[in-house]
């Protein structure tokens, strides 16, 4: 049985929906400068796909979640694990942070840090787990 929906529901989540996955995108790329990350802003998406289910159910969050969880799982863990291994490329310690400085015609100088990939990895890591975990309690109650 499914929910009936609600006009002013529908429009208040995506509201929220919009902004907490906004949100979760700036703290994601802030974070490894000022509080935040990966983990943090996976929690926010995680929230927001959490009011999406309590809104509809497994078909709400299928409708914006088209990715398996066990490729964002994957995906995940094996970009973080392949940031790890960066810091032996440099011939450093496993997860060492390493700082890039490159000269890209038109943008100019640019620097970069293993800490932005590493983040990205966690995010997309919590992301799919919480999707796993909805959609095994929504499996579960639509039963």
């Amino acid at each position: 049985m499914s929910p009936r929906s609600s006009l002013i529901l529908d429009t208040v989540l995506e509201t929220i929906f919009r902004t907490a996955v906004v949100f979760s995108l700036f703290l994601l790329f802030a974070g490894h400068n000022s509080p935040g990350g990966g983990f943090v802003g996976g929690l926010v998406t995680a929230a927001a796909l959490v009011l999406r289910y309590v809104a509809g159910g497994t078909p709400r969050i299928d409708s914006v979640a088209r990715v398996a969880p066990r490729h964002l799982l994957g995906g995940g863990l094996f970009l973080a694990g392949l940031t790890g291994v960066g810091g032996w490329l440099w011939g450093d310690v496993f997860l060492k942070s390493v700082k890039v400085d490159l000269v890209v015609p038109l943008l100019g100088e640019i620097h970069a840090t293993s800490a932005l990939p590493f983040d990205i990895g966690v995010y997309l890591v919590v992301v799919g787990l919480g999707l796993v975990i909805l959609r095994s309690l929504g499996a579960e109650a639509e039963r």
